[in-house]
């Protein structure tokens, strides 16, 4: 089964990821695939890129199973590499969430230039509950698109926030009742697609360059801080205890 699948229609290039059994959780295959993908020459008639998951969940962010197993080895890099693929992708890149899109899943949907979300869904950064943090380049987006409170709420707790809020805050484009999900999606990629081409793709660059500003601030001591807990016995504690379904016993080691 392929994990990752690439529909084209007419101007509109959709990437699913294929991997309902688990969750779409993000393997490191899947990460490539996604990031070439991403980074394929757009024919001249492309207008948009779409990013969806079959299955009941979004995506439920990185593979915990290889995330454990690359403690401490750089293993989060794939996903900072396809993430920054969405932001330097010329064209527009709309998701589309049916279900929850967790930690990884979550980045992968605010990394988006617009989120169409059931009504159903949830947001959320679980880190905290199997002891790792977002990095900078991973807190940043999060502050950009939810600012500060509901980041704080969001890291500090770990807990998913509905769709529903997180639209009624003006964090994502839409949300709609999930039996209309699909039309919704079709009829705001159908309007993008009408428009302009250079356009839509001056636009694009210019959003993404106006925010490039937070990555030139310094902020060596923050991955000090974030590095230290990839290395910790809580996170290789924390992400035991979740792929054995028991509460994690956290020391502060």
């Amino acid at each position: 089964m392929n994990t990752v699948q690439i529909e084209q229609k007419g101007p509109v290039k959709t990437i699913w990821m294929n991997r309902p059994e688990k969750r779409n959780a993000l393997d490191a295959d899947m990460l490539r695939q996604m990031t070439d993908a991403l980074r394929a020459r757009a024919a001249p008639e492309d207008r948009v890129v779409v990013i969806r998951g079959h299955g009941p969940v979004f995506c439920s962010g990185l593979d915990m199973k290889q995330r454990r197993e690359s403690i401490g080895t750089g293993g989060a890099s794939g996903i900072e590499v396809m993430l920054r693929a969405i932001e330097l992708c010329p064209l527009p890149v709309v998701a589309v969430v049916q279900g929850d899109a967790i930690a990884g899943g979550n980045e992968l949907a605010l990394h988006c230039d617009l989120v169409i979300a059931s009504d159903t869904a949830r947001f959320g950064m679980s880190l905290a509950q199997v002891g790792l943090a977002p990095n900078w380049f991973l807190a940043k987006k999060l502050m950009e698109i939810l600012g500060p409170v509901t980041t704080r709420e969001m890291l500090l707790l770990g807990d998913p926030l509905p769709a529903t809020r997180l639209y009624a805050l003006g964090m994502i484009a839409r949300c709609v009742p999930s039996d209309r999900l699909e039309a919704e999606a079709s009829k705001i990629v159908d309007r993008m697609s009408a428009n302009a081409p250079l356009s839509l793709k001056a636009m694009k660059a210019t959003t993404v360059r106006q925010l490039e500003i937070r990555d030139t601030m310094p902020h060596a001591d923050i991955d000090a801080l974030v590095e230290a807990t990839l290395k910790s016995q809580d996170a290789k504690e924390g992400m035991t205890a979740r792929l054995e379904k028991r509460h994690a016993h956290f020391k502060g080691l």
